[in-house]
C-alpha cells in the first residue's frame, strides 16, 4: 500500500510540475503573441486614442456650427420672402428715364444727330 501511495505521489509531482511548465509556457505565448502584435500594429498607421479624440470634438463642434448656420439661413429666406410678397403687393410707379439730348456737331455720331 505504502508503494501505492509513492507512485500517486510521483504521478501527483510530475503533474504539478507539468502544469506549472503549461502556465510558464501559456505566459510566455502570450508574450509572444503581443509583441508581434504590437509590431505589426506600430507599423500600420493608426491614430492614438486622443488623437481620434480630438478630431471627433472638432467634428461635432463643426456639425453643431452647420446646423446654426442653417437655421440662420432658414430665418433669411423667410425674411427674404416676405420681403418680395410685400414688394410685390404695392408696386411702385418707377420715374421715367431722363433722356439726354445730344448736342449737334459736339461728339454724336451722325446716326445720332438729329435730322432737320
Amino acid at each position: 500500500m505504502q508503494t501505492d501511495n509513492r507512485i500517486f505521489d510521483d504521478l501527483a509531482r510530475l503533474m504539478s510540475g507539468a502544469m506549472g511548465a503549461a502556465g510558464s509556457l501559456r505566459q510566455e505565448m502570450e508574450a509572444a503573441w503581443r509583441a508581434w502584435l504590437e509590431r505589426r500594429l506600430g507599423e500600420l498607421d493608426l491614430v492614438t486614442r486622443d488623437e481620434f479624440d480630438v478630431v471627433r470634438a472638432m467634428a461635432e463642434k463643426a456639425r453643431e456650427e452647420n446646423v446654426a448656420l442653417e437655421t440662420r439661413v432658414e430665418a433669411l429666406e423667410k425674411r427674404l420672402a416676405a420681403l418680395e410678397t410685400r414688394k410685390s403687393a404695392s408696386p411702385r410707379k418707377r420715374p421715367a428715364a431722363k433722356k439726354t439730348a445730344s448736342v449737334k456737331g459736339k461728339g454724336a455720331s451722325k446716326a445720332e444727330q438729329p435730322s432737320d
